[in-house]
């Protein structure tokens, strides 16, 4: 897996995803291709149940390589950004309000307690150096 240089890109666009969670809380939402770093910059969580709570979870899968000139040792390939952390009834949860990079082959997975419940908003920049 290369590690995009992103002094020398070639495109940086900005861009947004959005998804209605379902309960299966492993459901691939994002996978990072090759030659490709993401920046997010964002990730906000909306209870659309006007009525009931409901949990989300959201983490990195595929983690677990470190950028060049850099060693990890014992470097999880599995990071949660939220564990059944509760989002309220019409309410709105910040989940990522600082940004952090996403290396490609890295794949955001996530879901809700109860499907249908929860929508996700991801702000970010697709930095490519291909």
């Amino acid at each position: 897996m290369a590690n995009p240089n992103i002094v020398n890109v070639t495109t940086i666009y900005g861009g947004n995803a959005s998804w209605n969670l379902t309960n299966t809380l492993t459901t691939t939402l994002l996978t990072i291709s090759a030659e490709v770093i993401v920046k997010v910059n964002t990730i906000l969580c909306a209870n659309v149940d006007g009525t009931n709570d409901a949990q989300l979870d959201l983490f990195i899968a595929g983690l677990g390589t470190t950028v060049t000139g850099v060693t990890g040792t014992g470097l999880a390939t599995t990071t949660y950004i939220a564990k059944t952390v509760n989002v309220p009834a019409d309410d709105i949860l910040v989940v990522v309000d600082k940004p952090f990079y996403m290396m490609e082959g890295d794949i955001l997975k996530g879901g809700a307690s109860t499907s249908g419940d929860l929508d996700l908003l991801m702000s970010y920049e697709v930095i490519n150096d291909a």
